[in-house]
């Protein structure tokens, strides 16, 4: 299983950062995890999970709404025109 930390900015509906850990490196995640969320206390608009799932995909499809817009953005972007 995978760790993903996950920081995603309500204001700017978009993801800040996500950062993906191995089975062997959960107390580095859950460190990761203790320092965003002290970094980012004071900030009422920033939302921090860490998610255990075995893939990326997994975590795409049960917590969607932090990839949505990125990724409506991201192939607009890349769109041909």
């Amino acid at each position: 299983m995978q760790h993903f930390l996950l920081i995603y900015d309500h204001k700017a509906q978009e993801l800040q950062e996500k950062r993906v850990f191995t089975d062997k490196e959960c107390d580095d995640a859950t460190v990761a995890y203790q320092v965003a969320e002290r970094q980012y206390r004071d900030d009422p608009n920033i939302e921090i999970v860490l998610i255990g799932a075995d893939s990326l995909a997994t975590v795409e499809r049960t917590h969607g709404h932090y990839f949505r817009l990125h990724d409506r953005l991201a192939q607009y972007m890349h769109t041909p025109a």
